[in-house]
């Protein structure tokens, strides 16, 4: 009996894959508003002034971080999904998600993506100071260590199959 209310309580990572599923859209569905949102505004306030471009530039950076999170909330769906009920729903080899590895390490590259991005925004509104280089110096030691561990991570999932194939003859 206890066995199967475990087995029975993977359902509950239900409620994560639509809660993701439900962020997704909604930030997609939102990003996609803001750049229209934006494209009408640089149709009435057309200028050559760089302050302008910057706001414009700064706008449309927001708006892709705004898409990568989205992105990232989608993958989170759908890896928690393929990890639990069905690993077989007909998507793209980059997208498949066999084991927890493959989706923390799917999170892992998204993070380095925000977070570049997220320096870009602070250094394309950036008005002078030294504040962004100690930003950029955090920014920058939060991606040496990710990429660390998926490098590591890599190189151990290369030495296991280079284990097993070694075995195999």
């Amino acid at each position: 009996m206890f066995e199967r209310i475990l087995t029975g309580s993977r359902y509950m990572v239900l409620i994560a894959v639509i809660g993701s599923l439900i962020a997704a859209f909604a930030l997609l569905w939102y990003a996609g508003l803001k750049v229209i949102s934006i494209v009408f505004k640089v149709g009435r306030e057309v200028s050559l002034d760089s302050v302008v471009d910057k706001g414009i530039i700064l706008a449309f950076i927001q708006v892709i971080d705004l898409f990568i999170l989205g992105t990232v909330f989608y993958i989170i769906a759908v890896g928690l999904y393929e990890l639990f009920f069905n690993d077989r729903i007909g998507l793209p080899g980059w997208l498949a998600v066999h084991d927890f590895d493959d989706l923390k390490s799917k999170l892992m590259s998204a993070l380095i993506v925000v977070l570049g991005v997220l320096f870009l925004g602070e250094a394309v509104s950036w008005k002078g100071g030294t504040d962004l280089l100690a930003f950029g110096a955090s920014i920058a030691l939060i991606i040496a260590t990710v990429s660390y561990f998926l490098s590591f991570k890599s190189r151990k999932v290369k030495d296991v199959s280079k284990g097993a194939d070694s075995e195999g003859s």
